[in-house]
């Protein structure tokens, strides 16, 4: 849409009110006049004029100058950041955030640091074990600057220096584990600690200023040149497992077992220990009162020990009667069987010779004969 279209009036969005703006040029020839006045003022003519214009090139170049100065002596240091000053190439102090104030270059120079993110570096290496065995570790560490002088003054290359630190730290935790603790996990919590201490420390006596925030094992593994071999010591450590396990359940079976027997054993022995003892406890006692008994009565005490023993002894023999009185007739009775002591043997039957009487004759005489010899 044009400015000023006929008969709709001028449209000039810089001629409002009908003023118009100042004029550059007599802007830019009041300021000359000014330094002019200022840096090289009086004098007539050609001396006049040449002096005016040499010290109002002098004024510019010192205006810029000024102008330069300060806009290079305000630095703003964001949050997340340190300024480190230079003076004259040495280090003077360290700004904190905000708005600061230095002197301008060449006298005083400023570097801004991040030190709140976090930064971080990955890498891989094969380690040897305490074992002697081959392994391969992908390892990742964070960490961030601590202190901003030493990070940029006290080490060439910081990054370079924290990836050989993180090295060197887990060789030597890994050089004091076995392969199989690694592999397995239940040393490798043990190793990322240990390693971020050793690195911390390390880098510490280097004074890098870097603080370690974490250290973390991606991949343990051994190197793919060797892990055929590899699975078939895993393979044969699992058998190693298996029949260990099949071992301590054969031995969880039989250990009762055999602890019960052995308590059942005992348990006897206990019994017959605690019987015989009572049994030899009981003789002695009766012992004990038979010769008390013997003091007072010894004839009679002995006659009674002697009917006894010969009792037992008639118990336990076999016994046959004989009628010697009876003619030619002899009656054998086996006492023995028929008491029932064999009875499971068929009883013979008594010898008879012809001579010999009614058969209950001979009876009523063994009768007689067997009660006179009790009498």
């Amino acid at each position: 849409m044009p400015w000023k279209e006929p008969g709709k009036g001028d449209k000039d969005p810089w001629n409002s009110g009908g003023q118009q703006p100042p004029d550059l040029e007599e802007v830019f020839r009041n300021v000359n006049n000014r330094l002019r006045s200022i840096f090289g003022g009086g004098g007539g003519g050609k001396r006049k004029s040449d002096s005016s214009g040499s010290g109002g090139i002098f004024g510019i170049v010192l205006v810029a100058l000024v102008l330069w100065a300060g806009f290079d002596s305000v630095h703003i240091v964001d949050e997340a950041e340190q300024g480190v000053v230079l003076r004259f190439g040495k280090y003077n102090r360290t700004l904190s955030p905000g708005i600061n104030l230095t002197l301008p270059r060449p006298f005083e120079t400023m570097t801004t640091v991040n030190v709140s993110s976090v930064r971080s570096l990955e890498d891989r290496g094969n380690m040897l074990t305490e074992d002697e065995n081959l392994v391969e570790f992908v390892y990742k560490v964070q960490y961030r600057v601590a202190i901003a002088q030493d990070f940029l003054f006290n080490v060439r290359d910081p990054e370079l220096t924290v990836k050989q630190a993180a090295e060197s730290a887990l060789r030597e935790s890994v050089g004091t584990n076995r392969l199989d603790a690694i592999l397995e996990g239940t040393q490798r919590e043990t190793i990322r600690i240990e390693t971020q201490r050793v690195l911390q420390e390390t880098l510490d006596r280097y004074a890098a200023g870097i603080m370690i925030n974490e250290f973390n094992l991606e991949d343990v593994n051994v190197p793919a040149q060797v892990r055929e071999a590899y699975s078939d010591v895993i393979r044969a450590r699992e058998d190693r497992e298996r029949f260990i396990e099949e071992a301590r359940v054969h031995a969880n079976s039989v250990v009762p077992e055999a602890r019960g027997q052995a308590a059942r054993v005992i348990e006897e022995g206990e019994g017959y220990k605690a019987s015989t003892v009572a049994l030899a406890e009981g003789e002695a006692r009766r012992f004990n009162l038979l010769l008390l008994e013997y003091l007072k009565a010894p004839e009679i005490t002995r006659k009674r020990l002697y009917l006894q023993t010969m009792e037992n002894v008639f118990a336990r023999s076999q016994k046959v009667l004989l009628d010697a009185q009876s003619g030619g007739n002899i009656l054998y009775l086996p006492l023995n069987q028929l008491g029932g002591a064999n009875s499971g043997q068929a009883l013979l039957p008594p010898v008879l010779t012809p001579d010999s009487g009614p058969v209950g004759e001979n009876q009523a005489s063994s009768r007689t004969s067997r009660r006179e010899g009790r009498q």
